[in-house]
Parts: C-alpha cells; sequence; structure tokens
C-alpha cells in the first residue's frame, strides 16, 4: 500500500498520541476521523484541512456513539483503512484506596470503550470496506505487559485490553484480510501523566515514602525526568506501522518498554523452567 492513501479513525485526539498520529497523517496527504469529546479543540485544523479531516465528537464508553462515528466515517470517506483505538487515561492510586466508581469508570474508557471500537473495527474492514480488509491498532501501555504498584487498576485495564484484543486477532478469519497489532509505548511525555492522570488520595496505610506506591507518587510529582519519551516519535512509528505488509502482533516502543517485556518473559521462562516438575505427572491416564 503506497504513502499518502489511506483513511483513519482514530480515538483520543484532544492530545497526546491521538493529536500527534493525526496531525502527521494530515501532513503526510492521508484522510483522518478524529474523534474526541470535545471537537472544539480540533478547530484549527478543521481549518487547515477542510477536505481530509473529518472531527467528530464520541464518547467511546457509548457502543451507540461508536457505531455513528463509523458510519459518519463511511459517508464522509467511504472507507476505513486504518483504526487507531487510543482513548484512554490514567489512575494513581494503591488498590485499598481506590473506590469502586472510579475503577469503574477507568475500566469503562480504557477497556470497554476500547472493545466497543475494536468490534466495530473489524465488523467495518470485513462488512464495508471493498475489498475486504484493514489495520488495527491499539494503543496499550508497557504497563499492559508488567503491572506495577501505585497504579495497578490501570495496568488491570490494559492487561485486559490486551487479552481481548490478542484473541480478537486469533479469531478473525486469514481471508478477511484484516491486521491488528498491539502497541505498547513507555513513558512518553503527553499529557497522560498530568491532566490525563486521575489520582486518589494516599490510603493513610500506605503513607510510607519508602513503600512502592509513594515512590510512584514521587515521581509523578516532576513526570519530566521519568516522562521522556517524544511523541512525535511514536506518531512517526505508528505509521510506519500502518503501512507495513507484516507487522507484528505487538510493538514495544521505548527502552523501558523493551526492558518490561524482557523482564517479564525471563520471568515467565525462569518460572515455567523452576516449577515443570509440578506438571509432570496431572494428566488423567487414558
Amino acid at each position: 500500500m503506497s504513502s499518502g492513501s489511506q483513511v483513519w479513525f482514530i480515538t483520543g485526539c484532544s492530545s497526546g498520541f491521538g493529536l500527534a498520529v493525526t496531525e502527521l497523517a494530515l501532513l503526510k496527504g492521508d484522510k483522518v476521523v478524529a474523534t474526541l469529546r470535545k471537537p472544539d479543540i480540533l478547530a484549527d485544523l478543521t481549518t487547515k484541512y477542510p477536505d481530509t479531516l473529518l472531527v467528530l465528537r464520541l464518547d467511546v464508553t457509548q457502543p451507540e456513539e461508536v457505531t455513528n462515528a463509523f458510519s459518519a466515517a463511511r459517508e464522509r470517506f467511504g472507507r476505513i483503512d486504518v483504526v487507531l483505538s487510543n482513548a484512554g487515561y490514567g489512575m494513581i492510586s494503591e488498590i485499598e484506596g481506590t473506590g469502586d466508581k472510579n475503577a469503574r469508570n477507568l475500566f469503562e474508557v480504557n477497556f470497554w470503550g476500547a472493545s466497543y471500537v475494536g468490534r466495530e473495527a473489524i465488523k467495518f474492514f470485513r462488512g464495508e470496506n471493498q475489498p475486504a480488509g484493514g489495520r488495527l491498532i491499539q494503543v496499550s501501555s508497557l504497563s499492559g505487559i508488567k503491572s506495577g504498584p501505585g497504579s495497578a487498576w490501570y495496568c488491570a485495564s490494559k492487561f485486559a485490553i490486551e487479552a481481548l484484543t490478542e484473541a480478537l486477532a486469533a479469531e478473525v478469519s486469514p481471508n478477511w484480510n484484516i491486521k491488528v497489532t498491539i502497541v505498547e509505548p513507555g513513558p512518553f511525555r503527553t499529557a497522560c501523566p498530568t491532566t490525563n492522570m486521575f489520582t486518589e488520595p494516599v490510603h493513610p496505610a500506605y503513607n510510607n515514602p519508602s513503600l512502592p506506591s509513594m515512590q510512584l507518587r514521587g515521581v509523578l510529582a516532576n513526570p519530566n525526568a521519568a516522562f521522556n519519551g517524544d511523541p512525535d516519535k511514536l506518531a512517526e512509528a505508528m505509521y510506519r506501522l500502518a503501512y507495513l505488509e507484516d507487522p507484528p502482533m505487538r510493538l514495544p516502543i521505548h527502552p523501558a518498554a523493551l526492558e518490561a517485556f524482557r523482564s517479564q518473559g525471563r520471568h515467565l521462562i525462569d518460572t515455567a523452567d523452576k516449577w515443570a516438575s509440578w506438571s509432570e505427572d496431572v494428566c488423567l491416564k487414558e
């Protein structure tokens, strides 16, 4: 597929990765359906790209809004080649100190919202595109590979969408020409650690500064030191990914993400080897 010929459908375009990819794709000559809760944020881009940009209000937690947005994209551009499911936010809290409503709201966006977008994308690629086919890129996180203290609910939401997306990729028929990739960014300097982060008060039992969740809170008090990834560089990687003939199932991007993959892989292999004897005689004898 040649560069400059695709139609993108992107969620979470108000800032960060969604906005960076939107701007890059438009600059490259592609068409973009940019979705977000507050469309006025993209007023300047709409003026600059009146023919190749469609901005839609979308709350991904509402499945009917997701369906309507895909329909609007079809009416405007006739097809969708790439769906970048990017909407989401972070949460810092101790597990004990997280209110049920706040935890559920996080999952409504990061898991359920992404699931609605993913399912609609597959249906559109198979049933609307002629010929059938498309690319689904699901934005996860290194936190979807390796969980950590102080952000457990966020990690859980990313673990969940990783599992769902992996199964989705395995379910689709090869005849549909649909390719799925989960992208796991590391700490990039976006709005996630600041305005796009919900923070619960410290649980009184965990207020010892030496505890891991308190250390994470300390890091986020000055996030620029740790969040050193360039979101524009990630956007370039996403763009290249969309045009790969044989894209990977998973794509970690950032040295910290690579280390999370490697350390988790080593841990799983070491655990399997160490405890292998426990599985030697567990199967029924026929």
